[in-house]
């Protein structure tokens, strides 16, 4: 199901990517290991905060059905907890 937030979240992780990619030239060249960890939390950090709106954007759009029945309530309650664990 596409949402929303999804092109935002692409683009983020296409940013991420490029900073990968530069990662590995960093390796490949020979650069300080200390420049490297550098780009690599800055990777992390980014696929993190794409991870986090992807999974909160699931939260609002998927999950979040006052009028729904008590089982489809307990299913997404259910697809709740499966999801946090990737937070």
């Amino acid at each position: 199901m596409k949402h929303e937030s999804h092109p935002e979240i692409v683009k983020r992780l296409k940013r991420s990517e490029g900073h990968l990619r530069k990662v590995i030239e960093m390796l490949d060249d020979g650069r300080p290991c200390l420049d490297i960890a550098q780009q690599l939390y800055a990777v992390e950090r980014a696929v993190t905060a794409a991870k986090a709106a992807l999974i909160h954007d699931h939260v609002e759009h998927c999950l979040a059905d006052a009028d729904a029945t008590p089982e489809a309530r307990d299913a997404r309650l259910a697809e709740f907890r499966t999801i946090t664990r990737y937070l």
